[in-house]
């Protein structure tokens, strides 16, 4: 089977899975990595760039490197292939346990326990929740929404369809050193610098498709065009901010603005400030919704990318065989031809 429709069923069946079963609740692998990981910063921190790159190097290539020889183990059994990559992509895609954790917070906040809402929160965001009141809590929760449908979806199947099980295992190692250890706190200042770095790198291109798709299925593609426009640039994050400008659009919400992490505010631009209102709690479940089509779609159009790229190479490279010319073949010649009849 070629390695194309591999990854076409692989993925498929993968996000059938989220969608279906969300993520296990004991033994998940990425919490395995994110543990493995732990213990290397334990051994490796200094409070160096360079100490900061090798822990990068160690355990993101590692994860991409195991994924790469397990691939090529199981090139030559088409079924084991593509069980690997519906495993990998099942294992790596977070859209499911996503929007349950959003409709939690928002059905505390609908049925007036904030003190509920923001006990959930930290299963969401890095927000303080004790910083926030019912408004701040739903924006905090739309805004996590709209980054993870790029981060935990959209971001996995682009690279899946560019690298296979290596890609899908690679950026889903590289999210997850980014949230432990990319943040701006004392300790990972430049410890994290290169996990960062990496993420900004590796999230660059689904970012760009999540918006895309958000302004296709939102049901405002002019306001989010203009969001996304005017705005994104002006966030600190050259990935979040066009997928929330975008979302902010889509939905006709005002997002951005102040914010509290770990004790420290930040003072964010506002998202589509001129032509959104404040999220309330019913937006939750909007966010949600765009979210799972948007998913939904970029699964299609990394499939549709994979097959395309497959059958491009393959044209291209039927077209640059030379033909192996046969050799004439010798008139036939009669037995008797020539004989003198007697």
């Amino acid at each position: 089977m070629r390695a194309d429709r591999i990854y076409a069923y692989g993925a498929t069946a993968g996000l059938i899975g989220d969608l279906l079963l969300g993520d296990p609740r004991r033994g998940h692998p990425v919490a395995a990595f994110g543990r493995a990981a732990a213990a290397v910063e334990d051994r490796l921190w200094r409070d160096h760039r360079g100490r900061g790159a090798l822990h990068t190097l160690i355990c993101a290539g590692g994860a991409a490197g195991s994924a790469a020889l397990a691939a090529r183990a199981l090139r030559r059994h088409p079924a084991a292939s593509v069980a690997l990559t519906a495993a990998a992509t099942w294992s790596v895609v977070g859209g499911t346990s996503l929007g349950r954790e959003a409709r939690a917070i928002g059905g505390a906040l609908a049925a007036g326990d904030i003190e509920l809402a923001r006990e959930r929160l930290p299963h969401l965001c890095g927000r303080d929740p004790q910083a926030l009141d019912g408004p701040g809590i739903a924006r905090a929760v739309v805004e996590s929404v709209a980054e993870n449908t790029s981060d935990a979806v959209v971001g996995a199947l682009v690279w899946g369809a560019l690298a296979g099980v290596p890609g899908l295992v690679g950026f889903r190692a590289a999210n997850t050193l980014d949230a432990m250890v990319g943040h701006r706190s004392p300790r990972h200042l430049r410890y994290g610098w290169a996990s960062a770095r990496l993420d900004d790198l590796a999230g660059w291109p689904g970012a760009r498709l999540t918006a895309l798709l958000a302004v296709a299925s939102g049901g405002r593609p002019r306001e989010a065009v203009r969001a996304w426009r005017a705005d994104a640039a002006q966030h600190p994050s050259p990935n979040a901010g066009p997928v929330e400008a975008a979302f902010a659009g889509a939905l006709g919400v005002r997002l951005g603005g102040t914010l509290a992490y770990g004790g420290r505010v930040e003072h964010r631009p506002v998202l589509n400030g001129q032509a959104g209102r404040a999220v309330e709690t019913g937006d939750i479940e909007r966010a949600v919704r765009l979210s799972r089509r948007v998913g939904v779609l970029a699964l299609g159009v990394s499939v549709a990318a994979r097959l395309g790229a497959g059958a491009l190479a393959r044209r291209i490279s039927g077209a640059g065989q030379t033909p192996i010319a046969r050799p004439a073949r010798r008139p036939h010649v009669s037995r008797t031809a020539g004989r003198r009849a007697i």
